[in-house]
């Protein structure tokens, strides 16, 4: 584990880049980290960082992208079906490790990512 300066706080990390503590999360945090990556947080991202964050919360493990789009992909997408190639242009970064690692989930779903 390694420790990094995020939002002006002393965060722990794993080996992933995953925050330890799911409690230490919030807004400010993300953005931090998103900055970092180059990426502008938009509605969207917002609305998929709070369904991870909430399904992680109530089921202890990340969604797949099949569960996000099913339970959230009207919201990202009006006009069009969305589908994991949306999704993932969301996060280029990693697509949904990215979003994972942006929601301060300690772990994500590697094997749908």
């Amino acid at each position: 584990m390694s420790t990094a300066q995020i939002a002006g706080r002393d965060l722990r990390l794993n080996k992933q880049g995953l925050l330890v503590d799911f409690d230490a999360w919030d807004r400010e945090v993300a953005q931090a980290m998103a900055e970092d990556e180059g990426l502008d947080l938009s509605e969207c991202h917002w609305r998929v960082l709070d369904f991870l964050r909430s399904y992680y919360d109530t089921h202890e493990m990340p969604p797949s992208p099949r569960v996000i789009i099913k339970a959230i992909g009207s919201q990202l997408s009006e006009h069009v079906p969305c589908t994991r190639k949306h999704l993932e242009s969301l996060f280029p970064n990693g697509g949904c490790k990215q979003a994972c690692r942006l929601a301060g989930l300690p772990r994500y779903y590697c094997h749908s990512c």
